[in-house]
């Protein structure tokens, strides 16, 4: 009988193996060549940080390869590079950053994916939920812990080590499994919330634990502080930071709106941490000040690789800190603690999901993600163990004990919560997935329908031209664009549209953007439009693509990316868009009328006669709208709306306060205007002020 294959991520081993070899010899050869020569070599911060990327890429590979989830690949690396193993990560004050980075961006994307208004829903989740977790586990550890002979402050210090779970490694796990908005994903989400703020109680109680700390008053001080800080936070997400958003959008600079987005978290994480909250609730609630802008999606959109990218880093570092040896010498006391961790926190966490009436099958899924410690707990436990507490009154080995039993449950988290599945089945065979388990019914991705539809990606004039047209024709279509003024006139219409860049596959993704009926491709930049079609068949490679060239050789680039149809010369764009899209019994005239009915606008003879400048804007000059775009962006109305004979564009009249028609015209040094309203067929010329 021939031999069972070998994995084909077995294969990994000896590459991996060569990798932290060489990187190993790099290392030892960069440190002995400091000693002679301090500027030889590269700087050892980036020897480091070379090793992290390599080692966390080739563990993402072999977790895929190997089918197992990202978290554990990265655990384990984390553990085999550190200290207790082959001892490869020398700075772990350099990972130990990153991975707060990590934590940080984890959770900003996490807010970002939120909204105030479904925080407030869940205010019955955080408070009831959350308390009942965090009170009962203390509790009973302290009633366990003087019955085992325990001290007192010993046994509270060990319940608020373990009353913690990790958010990052959870809210990680229920993205993958897209149970973010499911009513597991709520629970889960409104009992980490309220843990997140029982740290700030957490880092003051601790000293008092030990007989120091500032007592009831300074307490109450901090929590006073704790909650200004959050109140301000609150405020400004409603008065300051959608206007700031704005303003920032309409420079169409990525690299300015990423600097903001990256500002916003770094300092409201900050700024929430120097209240004593912690740095994770921070980030959470800076992603919710960017979730109430209209610029949520771009925002998620940008940040998104360098939360991956650290992310990654906070995964290696709970592996590093896990040292093999003491795992060995200590087996049965750290499986016999992560064994009584899980029990309680399963028992209680379930009890507490059932006080708040939900069912068993939510309860059972919250306690088992919710099984392991968070990562809060590492500093606690240094800040308790220096001040002379001990973890379970184990006295010094309960440092030890307590990191062990820690990763270990880490690591296991994907394991123990893959077995609520099984379990429910066991009980309920016949059921489906449970009704508790559907996602909210706001739930779908950044709200923009898809399934069925026609998808514009920008919104330029033919892109424009086309969706009205296709609105009069009764064909729904749905819009993505990273134009401010054009979201603002497709919300005016109460068209489907959404701020974000479409270049972004994870932004596709999310969108499931095979569903659509086809994807227009619009951009007016050739390079944009081929990076939107590139990603575009990564993640899609059958839905039907139409899109525009400006060349015979741009045409065959785009051709040559999976472009179905590619359209030429640009005048024909919108015609050959509603040619495709329609139905086949819609007749060529009654396209050509839904094209018209916002037709080009030409000067009479007798016009262009007036002067040279009527003469050399003649037309025929197709407005770009129908509306007063700045208007529009600014929420405000207009009163009649005047065409550039020059460029198109479509303004209101000295008639409204903000003349735009006139504004454009002096800006632009465009003369001439031509009425823009049903049945006016007068023109205008600036320079000469004449009115025909």
């Amino acid at each position: 009988m021939p031999s069972r294959p070998w994995h084909p991520a077995v294969r990994l081993i000896p590459l991996l193996l060569a990798v932290l070899w060489l990187s190993a010899t790099a290392l030892a050869g960069t440190h002995s060549a400091a000693g002679a020569e301090p500027h030889s070599g590269p700087p050892a911060f980036l020897t480091q940080l070379t090793l992290l990327l390599g080692v966390s890429a080739l563990a993402a590979y072999a977790s895929f390869r190997l089918r197992l989830m990202p978290i554990i690949g990265f655990l384990v690396a984390g553990v085999l590079v550190g200290p207790g193993a082959l001892g490869l990560i020398r700075e772990p004050e350099l990972i130990a950053a990153a991975s707060e980075i990590g934590v940080m961006l984890l959770l900003f994307t996490i807010g970002v994916e939120f909204s105030l208004e479904r925080l407030a829903r869940i205010t019955r989740l955080i408070f009831l939920g959350g308390g009942l977790q965090v009170g009962l586990t203390l509790l009973v550890t302290l009633g366990l812990g003087l019955a085992l002979g325990v001290g007192a402050p010993d046994a509270v210090f060990t319940g608020c080590l373990i009353a913690l779970s990790s958010t990052a490694i959870v809210m990680k796990l229920l993205g993958e499994r897209g149970e973010t908005n499911a009513r597991t994903g709520q629970v889960t989400l409104g009992i980490l919330i309220f843990q997140d703020l029982a740290v700030v109680l957490m880092v003051l109680l601790v000293p008092m634990l030990a007989g120091q700390g500032g007592g009831i008053s300074g307490m109450a001080l901090a929590l006073a502080k704790a909650a200004g800080i959050i109140a301000l936070v609150l405020v400004a997400a409603r008065r300051v930071v959608p206007r700031v958003m704005e303003v920032v959008a309409r420079t169409c600079s990525s690299e300015i709106f990423l600097l903001t987005v990256v500002a916003l978290c770094f300092g409201t994480a900050s700024l929430t941490a120097a209240a004593g909250v912690s740095l994770a609730l921070g980030a959470f609630l800076a992603g919710l000040l960017v979730s109430e802008s209209r610029y949520g999606a771009q925002a998620l959109g940008e940040i998104l690789p360098l939360q991956i990218l650290f992310s990654a880093a906070f995964f290696l570092s709970v592996g590093l800190q896990l040292n093999l040896g003491f795992l060995v010498g200590n087996l049965g006391l750290v499986l016999g603690a992560a064994a009584a961790i899980a029990l309680l926190k399963v028992l209680v966490t379930g009890l507490s999901v059932r006080l708040l009436g939900e069912d068993g099958r939510v309860a059972l899924p919250v306690a088992l993600l919710t099984a392991q410690v968070g990562e809060f707990s590492f500093v606690l436990a240094a800040t308790g163990t220096a001040l002379g507490l001990s973890f379970a009154g184990l006295g010094e080995q309960g440092g030890g004990v307590f990191i062990a039993a820690t990763v270990l449950l880490m690591t296991l988290t994907p394991a123990l919560a893959g077995l609520a599945g099984p379990i429910l089945a066991r009980r309920a065979p016949a059921a489906t997935t449970p009704a508790a388990e559907a996602p909210l019914p706001d739930a779908a991705p950044h709200g923009l329908p898809i399934a069925g539809r026609v998808v514009f990606f920008g919104y330029g004039p033919h892109a424009r031209l086309a969706a009205r047209a296709l609105s009069r024709a009764a064909q729904p279509y749905s819009v993505v664009t990273r134009s401010p003024d054009g979201a603002s006139e497709l919300e005016g219409r109460g068209a489907s549209v959404l701020i974000a860049d479409y270049t972004r596959a994870g932004l596709l993704r999310e969108l499931d953007i095979a569903a659509a009926r086809a994807v227009v491709i619009a951009d007016d930049d050739h390079d944009t439009t081929e990076r939107a079609i590139g990603v575009l068949r990564t993640v899609s490679p059958d839905v039907t693509v139409i899109t525009q060239a400006t060349s015979p050789e741009g045409y065959q680039s785009l051709q040559a990316l999976g472009a179905q149809h590619v359209l030429l010369p640009k005048r024909e764009v919108a015609a050959g868009i509603l040619d495709l899209l329609t139905p086949p019994e819609v007749p060529r005239a009654k396209l050509a009328q839904h094209l018209a009915e916002r037709p080009p606008v030409t000067l009479s003879p007798e016009q262009q006669s007036q002067c040279d400048h009527a003469a050399a804007n003649a037309g025929p000059t197709t407005p770009e709208a129908d509306v007063c775009l700045a208007c529009v962006a600014q929420g405000d109305t207009w009163v009649h709306l005047r065409v550039c004979m020059t460029c198109g564009h479509v303004g209101c009249c000295d008639s409204s306060k903000n003349k735009h028609a006139t504004r454009h015209a002096r800006a632009q040094g465009h003369p001439v205007i031509h009425s823009a309203e049903p049945g006016e067929t007068w023109a205008y010329c600036y320079d000469h002020g004449w009115t025909k």
